[in-house]
């Protein structure tokens, strides 16, 4: 069985997870404006500049010092009630294109992600894919945060985490792929056979053309909903666009069966 893992931030959806939560958690009297302002510069920085090891370390640390003493539960229901508005409308095309496709060729597919599994889980389910890697906060006997973390879904812990999963439910790392965006996920792109940088940073990128390994823009965010055929369009026009797109996913599942190994032609189209 084959497998394809997905970084989430920046490579499934165009903005820092963790952000894009913000308003929700102000509505929710968790945080306030100063921490809302310092999370906009920070995924600025980010965007732009690639997160460090030492970026996400300082970024872990304040996370968990901010959630000690969240309840668990209290946040789960925040961010599935806020999920449709803050992250539907960042979900990249382009992922879901190579989502749709991997699942018609029969690869497990899976989102690996530093992000908390409470933002992380809802995503998976929302794309119905088979499974989630996510960082999970220590919660305590009163269901409150500790301020420790039980596991860090980072670095080389992502790696061990997917070799732990594969040899759990029988996947083929060296016939899996591997997207992401982060030269911090080098140990992900590694542990299998074919890696492919998506919206790299400046190290990644630089990886990536050292190894002749594929690279991926993704540029258009687009509503899951709004990729549903609207029944008050013509016929004729509806079954166009239905053809289309059924004639990419089909080409591209061949190809994959086939043991395809991504093409930059084709990843520069997008899967258009």
């Amino acid at each position: 069985m084959r497998a394809a893992f997905f970084d989430v931030d920046k490579t499934v959806i165009a903005k820092a997870s963790i952000p894009a939560f913000g308003r929700p958690l102000y509505r929710g009297g968790l945080i306030n404006r100063r921490v809302i302002a310092r999370a906009l510069v920070s995924h600025i920085v980010y965007l732009h500049l690639g997160a460090s090891e030492r970026k996400l370390e300082r970024l872990r640390e304040s996370m968990l010092t901010l959630i000690k003493g969240w309840d668990h539960d209290g946040i789960k229901e925040i961010v599935r009630e806020a999920f449709v508005e803050t992250v539907e409308p960042i979900i990249y095309a382009e992922a879901l294109d190579l989502i749709e496709a991997h699942r018609a060729a029969g690869y497990k597919v899976y989102l690996v992600s530093a992000s908390p599994d409470v933002i992380v889980q809802p995503l998976a389910e929302h794309l119905g894919v088979d499974g989630a890697i996510a960082s999970r906060p220590l919660v305590g006997d009163d269901g409150r945060y500790t301020g420790e973390m039980e596991f860090y879904s980072y670095g080389p812990f992502k790696a061990e985490a997917m070799r732990e999963l594969a040899e759990a439910e029988d996947l083929d790392l060296a016939e899996s792929s591997a997207y992401s965006d982060s030269y911090t996920d080098l140990p992900m792109l590694e542990a299998v056979g074919h890696p492919v940088a998506v919206n790299p940073d400046r190290v990644l990128a630089k990886v990536a053309r050292e190894r002749e390994w594929e690279v991926m823009q993704f540029t258009k965010p687009v509503r899951l909903r709004d990729r549903m055929s609207v029944p008050s369009l013509p016929v004729t026009v509806s079954l166009a666009g239905f053809t289309a797109a059924t004639s990419v996913c089909v080409l591209v599942a061949w190809r994959i069966l086939h043991g395809w190994r991504p093409t930059r032609g084709l990843h520069r189209a997008r899967l258009q």
